[in-house]
This record gives structure tokens, sequence and C-alpha cells, in this order.
């Protein structure tokens, strides 16, 4: 991985704010495991190796994270805000764990949806009981339930597809793609929650993107981030039929 396969957007002392490219990790299950942002960090910005919390694989060895304090599923792109001090890393984890940072992502959808404004999904999510990598909005979920809650809006109707603006309230391991999965529109050619459904030519990975992330900076002040559409979810969108 080099410089230019991931763009940075912002960078100051404390923080560093970049584009995740869809297909790339933000940080392996286990050591090793492939080429993650992680690893891209701990390359380019050595001096970050001590900053936030590490974690353990299964069999017991150490996952280095340098500085990364949320995650965007392999298959999504978008806004990914990294810790570069110890501080800082404080400092945006109490913003996240305490529900104020505001993320704004766009999904394409399959099928149409037509009810106008704003409106709330709050559905609990739980572990699948027939595929632990899958997460269900349904009271069928293994385990315990957590509460979840995710507003979205129409952005443009499509014949057979919908483009949604979706502002996760809480931050559950596939928020998203479990909650528009129980609306029975689930994102388009999600290869977890949407396995029958099709893909379009344009995009050969899940529609969604993490659009825009809104935090209060270690140094003061709050400042919004914003990531444009890539390349191929532009084109996916630009291609179809407007309802």
């Amino acid at each position: 991985m080099t410089p230019k396969t991931i763009k940075i957007l912002y960078e100051d002392a404390n923080v560093l704010v970049i584009d995740k490219p869809a297909g790339i990790l933000v940080h392996s299950a286990s050591f090793g495991q492939g080429i993650t942002v992680a690893g891209w960090v701990a390359r380019h910005y050595p001096e970050t190796k001590d900053v936030g919390e590490s974690a353990k694989d299964q069999k017991g060895k150490i996952i280095p994270r340098p500085g990364i304090v949320h995650r965007l599923d392999k298959d999504t792109s978008g806004v990914l805000i990294i810790a570069k001090t110890q501080d800082a890393f404080l400092h945006l984890k109490r913003q996240f764990q305490d529900r104020l940072v505001k993320k704004v992502y766009w999904a394409l959808l399959t099928g149409q949806l037509v009810d106008k404004g704003e409106k709330v999904i709050d559905l609990p999510i739980g572990r699948s009981s027939s595929d632990a990598r899958i997460r269900v909005a349904s009271l069928k979920a293994k385990g315990r339930l957590r509460p979840a809650k995710t507003v979205y809006k129409i952005l443009q109707a499509y014949h057979g597809f919908t483009l949604v603006e979706a502002r996760p309230e809480t931050g559950r391991t596939h928020q998203l793609r479990a909650h528009f999965k129980a609306l029975q529109h689930p994102i388009v050619c999600d290869a977890l929650y949407n396995r029958r459904g099709r893909c379009l030519p344009q995009i050969s990975r899940q529609a969604l993107h993490a659009y825009s992330l809104t935090v209060d900076l270690p140094e003061g002040g709050q400042k919004t981030f914003v990531a444009p559409l890539p390349s191929d979810f532009k084109l996916a969108i630009d291609n179809l039929e407007l309802a």
C-alpha cells in the first residue's frame, strides 16, 4: 500500500482524517492478516505505535491498532479519524462513547422507498443464531440484544432502488446493514445481508459510504470532514433511471 492509496482529508498535530477506500480492513482480526489501515498508519506514522488500545487474537497474540478510535467495515468507504497522540485518542474515544460524534452515511438500497421526510429505525440488534458474522435486528437474535437507532431520509428514488442518507445514533456492529435488512430494503451488493439481491455493473461491494463525520477536535473547535462519493458508487447511481 502506498500513501496514494489512502487520501488524507485533514491532518494536524493531534489527528489524521482519511478517506478509506473500500476493500481495506481498518485493522486485522489476527496479526499479519493482509493490508490494513492500522498497518498503513504504523508504517507512515511510526510515532503512533503506542497510541490507542491494542487487542488480542484467539491465540493471545497482540493485534496492534495504532491510533484507531473507530472502524468501518472492509467494504465500506469513507471518512475515518485516527488519533496521533494518546491524549487525542482519549478525547475522541469519549465522544464516540457518549454518542457526540455525528456520522452521516450514504447507502443505496434495494427496492423503492416512497416515504418522505426523516424516518427512524429503532430496533435492537443481536447476533444471528445461524451465522456468527451477521447481526440481526430481531427478537430472534442470539444472546444479548443491544439498543440501536438509525435516522434516515430519502435522497433520490430510482426504479427499483433508493439512495438514502443515514445517521446512526448508536454504534452497533453492522448497524446500518442490519437495520435496512430488517426494513426489507437491504443495501445493494451486500454479500452478507443481501445475498439474493443483484449487484449493479459499476459496483461490486456493499453500496455504503461514510460521507461525513463531525467531531470536536482535541485542540478545540468542532469540524466536519466530508469524503466525496467514490467513483464506483457515483457511477452506479449515475446509471440508474430516476423514478
